[in-house]
């Protein structure tokens, strides 16, 4: 190590040493340092006056002269300048020096007069005031500027203006950078801080007092604050969510800042907040990716991503791009769903810099029914991984659009998989679902078919290795109850939910992606990932929890005043209580711990193909009873709604039996 880096390093342990010493020794440093300052400069200034070297001839004059600095100290502990944080000690400490050095010069200046002067001359009272505070000035600014990491901004002195009472959660870097970005903006007021650093308690960061965290109730109550900025970096992810779940209960609305760390060095504003997000409460701490893992399938291969400007395509699109595959191809049937996540990462690979590699994308629009487009986009560019996101997948509407949802689900998965053994793709990937365990929908029967057409694949062998990976809902997808909610809420209500005893699993969708690479990774051939989703949550405690984060509260018997009403509407047709992540008990660990290897029964290739061919025929048809046939001898633990029902949702297609008509 360098002599540089050696002093760089001791600078940094001695600064951390200072800024972890108890709140009483920092007052005593800093005031025995103001009182050698002030001793020294009035020294200075008599000698300079009598052209000599000063010595006190009476001890009465020890007395006055060790007096001057002994005001000063008592005056700037009375006026708590002492409790002021001097890495953010700012102009208002600054200008605080100089009134209160005023003020302790004029009291000592009025003892030496009425003590008779005794050789005092009265030439250096003004040159002592001032001098004294811009030394004592320069210490705190020379002080604070070795304490404080690099890049902090310390706002200029600023009244505190009328705004909304807004309070703080963090008094370090970020805190005060979003403290000094409110002064500027002006349509928000920071009256208080709240950290649980033990060497912040009582003092003042900017002006602003800090408080214990477990006082946040009695001082949002006492001191009206009608809104908390939360500033913890992303390294303090856990305390955060922490904090988060505390202020949930309290009657105040919650912003927070951004996880990017360009906000670390305290280099933030007012319009990075953005609303609390359902994934700050409930979303889980990271675990590391395995690189070797996620660049194994894709880095220096075509990759395909079937249904890339889907909520779950195109995030696994954005993190292929970064593990360096030579083509990209987005495949999907929406205009513009296509457009947006074609634009998106192009312009993200053009900004590259100059020798990093640049993968070429190529953007498909077409259906995974198009036999002849799926045979020559694979063909064309040579794809080796397919990523088969490409599905309906909202409940009701396939219920409703019965036909339409099998045969994309289904049928289209089986397209893909022949035309990927029939040009020897390396791999292909299912996205499958919670949903396909034991399913009571269309929709979950559908993936669980999908499901079925891959394991058949696997286990007639090939070049191809195919596998699937299994996981519920993702947090804010496209359709997702967060973002049903977050739009009932902004409108007043009511926030509809189902059922009150309703639950769900929830994930990320950036972590719920990368597992699914890695999952795709490690594929042997036939097997089911599972997904590790932690803890289900009761929607209706999701649906509370989001209109408390607004600031709102939920109107019911027991507040009849309350904002926001909660109704139940009743379990939809073909939705479960809770769901299910696995079909059968013989499940194995992997390489990554939130991944689980699952071997589960299916069936052989000869049979399934000839129920797909009767699956086919009845919807052609729009025969029901044959359709729930196939799918009741087909997907285990099927249990359909009654026929009853099933005329409710399956109108647009006309399916019909010998016995009922849908209509």
């Amino acid at each position: 190590m360098s002599g540089s880096e050696d002093g760089t390093s001791l600078i940094a342990r001695m600064r951390n040493a200072v800024i972890e010493l108890p709140r009483f020794q920092k007052r005593i440093v800093l005031a025995t340092g103001d009182f050698v300052i002030i001793s020294l400069v009035l020294w200075v200034l008599i000698s300079l006056r009598f052209a000599e070297y000063w010595r006190p001839e009476i001890w009465q004059q020890v007395v006055l002269f060790l007096l001057a600095p002994l005001t000063a100290v008592a005056t700037f502990a009375s006026f708590g300048l002492y409790r002021l944080v001097t890495r953010f000690i700012g102009l208002q400490g600054m200008m605080q020096i100089f009134m209160l050095m005023g003020l302790a010069v004029l009291i000592w200046s009025l003892i030496v007069f009425m003590s008779g002067q005794l050789g005092f001359p009265r030439s250096i009272i003004l040159p002592f005031a001032f001098l004294s505070a811009c030394l004592v000035s320069a210490s705190r600014a020379t002080m604070g500027w070795l304490l404080k990491s690099a890049g902090i901004r310390i706002a200029a002195f600023d009244h505190r203006r009328p705004g909304k009472k807004v309070a703080i959660y963090g008094a370090g870097l970020m805190g005060v950078g979003l403290l000094n970005s409110a002064r500027r903006v002006r349509d928000r007021d920071v009256i208080a801080f709240f950290d649980p650093a033990p060497s912040l308690k009582g003092q003042y960061v900017g002006g602003v007092k800090v408080y214990r965290p477990e006082k946040m109730a009695r001082v949002i109550s006492r001191l009206g604050i009608e809104e908390v900025l939360v500033a913890l970096p992303h390294s303090q992810r856990r305390e955060r969510r922490q904090v988060l779940r505390e202020l949930e209960r309290l009657p105040v609305s919650v912003k927070i800042l951004p996880d990017y760390e360009d906000v670390a060095a305290g280099d933030v504003g007012i319009s990075d907040l953005r609303p609390v997000e359902v994934s700050d409460l409930l979303g889980r701490d990271p675990v590391q990716p395995d690189p070797e893992l996620l660049a194994r399938s894709i880095k220096g291969k075509s990759i395909l991503v079937t249904g890339a400007g889907g909520s779950i395509g195109s995030e696994l699109v954005r993190q292929i791009v970064q593990q360096q595959p030579s083509v990209l191809v987005l495949l999907d049937v929406s205009e513009a769903a296509l457009y947006e996540i074609e634009t998106e990462i192009t312009d993200s690979i053009q900004r590259r810099p100059e020798g990093e590699p640049r993968p070429r994308v190529y953007g498909i629009l077409g259906s995974v029914l198009d036999r002849q487009l799926v045979h020559d986009t694979i063909a064309t560019h040579g794809v080796k991984t397919i990523f088969h996101a490409a599905a309906y997948k909202h409940v009701p509407i396939v219920q409703h659009n019965a036909a339409v949802g099998l045969q994309n689900n289904t049928f289209g998965c089986q397209v893909i998989a022949e035309a990927a053994r029939r040009l020897a793709v390396e791999r292909v990937i299912l996205i499958s679902t919670d949903k396909a365990v034991r399913p009571t929908n269309l929709m979950g029967a559908s993936k669980r078919l999908a499901e079925l057409v891959l394991q058949a694949m696997a286990a007639e062998g090939g070049p191809t290795t195919f596998s699937m990976v299994r996981f519920g809902n993702v947090l804010d997808s496209s359709g997702s109850v967060v973002r049903r909610f977050r739009k009932q809420i902004s409108d007043g209500g009511p926030v509809t939910v189902t059922h009150k005893e309703i639950v769900r699993y929830f994930m990320s969708i950036p972590e719920a992606a990368e597992l699914v690479i890695q999952a795709g990774a490690m594929a042997k051939g036939g097997e089911v990932f599972v997904l590790q989703m932690g803890d289900p949550v009761r929607i209706d405690d999701l649906a509370r929890l989001m209109i408390h984060l607004s600031g709102l509260q939920v109107r019911d018997d027991q507040h009849p005043d309350g904002d926001v009403e909660i109704i139940y509407t009743g379990l939809r047709p073909g939705e479960k209580l809770d769901e299910e992540l696995l079909i059968g008990t013989d499940m194995t660990g992997t390489e990554h711990p939130r991944i689980m290897r699952s071997n589960e029964p299916f069936i052989a290739a000869p049979d399934l193909r000839r129920e797909l061919d009767l699956l086919q025929d009845a919807i052609v048809s729009r025969n029901c009873d044959a359709i729930e046939a196939v799918l009741s001898r087909t997907v285990e633990g099927y249990k359909p709604t009654s026929p009853a029902q099933a005329s409710d949702f399956v109108p647009d297609h006309g399916l019909h039996s010998s016995s009922t008509t849908i209509h």
